[in-house]
């Protein structure tokens, strides 16, 4: 379920999006943009007496699907890591590193103004890491990266914090997944 690579070299998990997700952002925002500049074409033929409302509903909603486009570009490159974890030790989001027993909380937030998630990492110093999915990056499958790789080396602080947030029955039903307890030395 997880789009993962292992990298035994460095020791790193390499996490990727959803080819799924990768499909379904490609066609809402390129094929969005694409039907718009259609509608437009359309309508300027006046064939219709609609005409006048699809070059308007054109005109109103390709910006809106053109700049939804620019924004997730990043994210449709093929074979793009989003973000990078070395176990037991830190997740690496391009130049940032983040020592997983730094962490004080792992949210994951919409931004309101390019509809894009974000992996939102808050640490003890103050740090905010902000990491973008491109909506590659399904919710479950946050989940389960976070309490997979990261939760078992958070402070019990920030454990406890995290158990609020994930319901561990919801994540068995759909993807099967049982927390186990690991012993760390």
């Amino acid at each position: 379920m997880i789009n993962k690579k292992e990298d035994k070299k460095n020791n790193l998990v390499h996490i990727k999006g959803s080819k799924f997700y990768y499909v379904n952002v490609f066609l809402f925002t390129v094929g969005f943009s694409i039907g718009m500049l259609l509608v437009i074409r359309h309508g300027l033929k006046f064939e219709s007496n609609l005409s006048l409302l699809w070059v308007t509903g054109g005109v109103i909603l390709f910006p809106f699907f053109l700049y939804l486009t620019l924004w997730c570009l990043p994210g449709l490159i093929p074979g793009r890591v989003l973000f990078s974890i070395k176990p037991e030790e830190m997740i690496i989001y391009k130049n940032k590193k983040v020592l997983m027993n730094t962490i004080r909380n792992v949210d994951l937030i919409r931004n309101n103004f390019n509809l894009i998630n974000y992996i939102i990492i808050e640490t003890f110093e103050g740090k905010r890491i902000r990491i973008p999915t491109y909506n590659i990056l399904p919710d479950i499958v946050y989940l389960l990266i976070i309490d997979q790789y990261v939760y078992p080396y958070m402070t019990d602080q920030s454990k406890q914090v995290w158990d609020r947030k994930v319901d561990l029955d919801y994540m068995l039903k759909v993807a099967r997944y049982t927390r186990e307890e690991q012993k760390i030395n």
